[in-house]
């Protein structure tokens, strides 16, 4: 629900509780710049919805008289995460104070009150409903790892998935594995060939954050990953197996593992998806799955643009190239393709960047967007780039609005389809209710 009148800056205490600053709107950051949120791009903070507190940062915001940029004196900055299936359209507006530490490794979409609720400049980019905050229920997830623990005792990446990653992380991708449903994670790698400035898995210790959670530290044998995935995909509504997760490095440099377990789980079943989350590093690699049995590919990328890849990637043998052919191998395969897309407001919607957009799309025959909020400190990120002024940005909206004009057929979202959903039938399933809550 959008609002008729902008909301007012928020800033948290020395104890991180929130108050609102009446004497400021709040406004957004695109890039380095920071600008009035128009007030249609609001809406309420959607449920499993947070805050956080960011030291060392005072809130900007428009002063309501003068409608001039300033800051607020009462207290540190505050953002918003969104969750899962929506996409920031603004970053928060703050001030960075001498001193101030490197934020961690989430997304800091700007946030801000009116008539006692919080809003946030966003947009539900995705209607499955896979990641609701509201459809996780602590008991079953922990009966459901009491009994797959049971039934693999010796399956290492199930003992991963559960103390780690659903227990541990809370990640919805394990958890609704262990509910039995939809996506199922299978990390197999613990290495990886690129360097990237904010990998959540894996950060050098001379870094000035650290990586918010643990990697991987065992590879995985095929027989492993048969013995899991084919229940899954055999039983769970809208089965989809992934490999390349978060708690890993690069699937495809673990290639002859996934090909050796696609072509025994297609021994078995036939049924549902085989996808994989990769940097797309591999061409030759991403050939020998797809005649294996693989159906989808989601390549990773912060730009479509080489000079703004490399940089964050910092990839080793390999180059921005190789993610281009290897979205061009999926499409000859008949297979689906995405790009993860690392949305950062004033860098993604810049012109430069809307330019290589349809470039790449263009070239590869790309078939979906997932319009992912990038976790990373803002300024660090500009920096390590070395990005000195981001110029005037198209807006986030309205890239999204351009670039589904010129191609229509590109599909929108935030998670990996489902079959269903590849053949057309998912917008019908999910408008009657069957997506197997």
């Amino acid at each position: 629900m959008a609002i008729t009148q902008s909301p007012y800056v928020l800033y948290a205490d020395a104890q991180g509780q929130v108050f609102e600053d009446e004497t400021l709107y709040a406004a957004g950051r695109t890039g380095w710049y920071v600008d009035p949120i128009p007030e249609a791009d609001w809406i309420e903070l959607p449920e499993g919805g947070t805050l956080y507190n960011l030291p060392g940062r005072a809130p900007l915001g428009v002063d309501v008289e003068t409608g001039e940029v300033r800051p607020s004196s009462k207290g540190f900055a505050v953002a918003a995460f969104v969750p899962p299936a929506h996409t920031g359209l603004y970053l928060a507006a703050y001030e960075q104070l001498p001193g101030a530490e490197v934020l961690p490794l989430f997304c800091y979409t700007a946030v801000g009150w009116r008539n006692g609720k919080f809003y946030v400049p966003a947009v539900r980019i995705e209607q499955d409903i896979r990641q609701e905050a509201s459809g996780y229920d602590e008991a079953m997830i922990r009966k459901g790892v009491d009994e797959l623990r049971a039934a693999y005792p010796h399956n290492r990446l199930v003992e991963h998935l559960a103390c780690n990653c659903a227990l541990t992380y809370t990640c919805p991708a394990a958890r609704n594995f262990f509910l039995g449903r939809w996506e199922c994670p299978v990390p197999v790698s613990p290495a990886c060939n690129a360097n990237c400035v904010g990998c959540i898995s894996l950060l050098p210790e001379e870094e000035p954050i650290t990586a918010s959670h643990d990697r991987l530290d065992f590879k995985p044998t095929a027989q492993e990953i048969v013995e899991y995935t084919v229940p899954h995909l055999e039983s769970a509504p809208f089965p989809i197996i992934s490999f390349g997760q978060g708690c890993e490095g690069e699937p495809l440099l673990m290639w002859e593992t996934i090909r050796e377990a696609i072509l025994e789980i297609r021994k078995f079943t036939s049924k549902g998806s085989i996808n994989i989350n990769t940097n797309g590093s591999k061409p030759d690699a991403v050939e020998a799955l797809c005649k294996a049995g693989l159906n989808s590919i989601r390549v990773s990328t912060n730009s479509a643009q080489e000079a703004w890849y490399t940089p964050y990637y910092r990839p080793n043998n390999y180059a921005f190239e190789d993610i281009v052919e290897s979205l061009k191998i999926v499409n000859r395969y008949g297979g689906w393709t995405s790009i993860n897309y690392f949305v950062f407001p004033g860098m993604t919607d810049h012109p430069a960047e809307y330019e290589a957009l349809r470039r790449l799309i263009r070239e590869t025959g790309l078939k979906m967007i997932q319009w992912r909020n990038f976790n990373i400190d803002p300024d660090w990120y500009l920096g390590r780039l070395n990005i000195a002024d981001t110029g005037d940005p198209i807006g986030v909206k309205r890239l999204m609005a351009l670039i589904k004009e010129e191609f229509p057929h590109i599909q929108y979202g935030y998670f990996n389809p489902p079959m269903e959903r590849i053949r057309g039938n998912f917008e019908r399933d999910f408008a009657g209710g069957r997506l197997g809550v």
